[in-house]
């Protein structure tokens, strides 16, 4: 996922601001009709604001478009595939929902439109950054990149490390690289056969 600034920014995914966005997608402030990769990279207002019960098949959605290369090759039809996800879907938000109860769970919204997700939860001496998603036809063009660095910029103004875990063959651990992560020292996995890595951020007022 990557991301550019945009006319409003993203800060509200921190702060709580909620604006939606405004004017036609797609039209320049002179009529001129742009691309969408354009559009990323610094004219559509960016926003956010809590997810509500409402948004449920959205989020649902959101998963299966992040799973739907990998089930792509298995063979299974629509509904075998549905059913499969709904289950895993159903079954990570109850863990998540246990194991983060105090966690900003965000909607990210691009022209006034879910376009993803983002779910943080922000201790005192750390952040863990639980989830970040987007729609398959939002990704490519730097909002993750974007909503990263906003996260970043308000952890470093709180004085907070910023901890997750990715995949180690996921392509967004090498975005995580390049924005600062780095592999936490001495840290294990859940299991020995955990695909996951453990990575952090710290803000250079408190490295060192």
């Amino acid at each position: 996922m990557d991301l550019e600034s945009t006319d409003v920014g993203v800060r509200g995914c921190f702060t709580g601001t909620s604006d939606g966005g405004r004017g036609p997608p797609g039209v320049s402030s002179g009529g001129r009709v742009v691309a969408r990769a354009d559009m990323l990279r610094g004219t559509v207002p960016l926003a956010s604001r809590p997810i509500a019960p409402s948004d449920n098949d959205f989020l649902f959605a959101l998963y299966v478009s992040a799973r739907e290369g990998e089930l792509a090759a298995w063979g299974w039809t629509p509904a075998q595939r549905e059913a499969f996800l709904r289950m895993q879907w159903l079954a990570r938000g109850r863990d998540w929902g246990a194991r983060y109860p105090t966690a900003e769970d965000r909607v990210v919204l691009v022209d006034g439109q879910p376009a993803g997700r983002l779910l943080v939860v922000r201790g005192e001496k750390e952040w863990r950054l639980v989830d970040i998603a987007l729609l398959s036809s939002h990704r490519g063009g730097g909002l993750g990149t974007q909503l990263l660095r906003e996260l970043l910029e308000a952890a470093g103004e709180a004085r907070v490390c910023v901890r997750l875990h990715v995949l180690h063959d996921s392509p967004a651990r090498g975005l995580y690289s390049r924005l600062g992560f780095q592999v936490e020292p001495g840290a294990l996995p859940a299991r020995e056969d955990s695909p996951y890595v453990a990575m952090e951020w710290t803000p250079a007022s408190c490295a060192g």
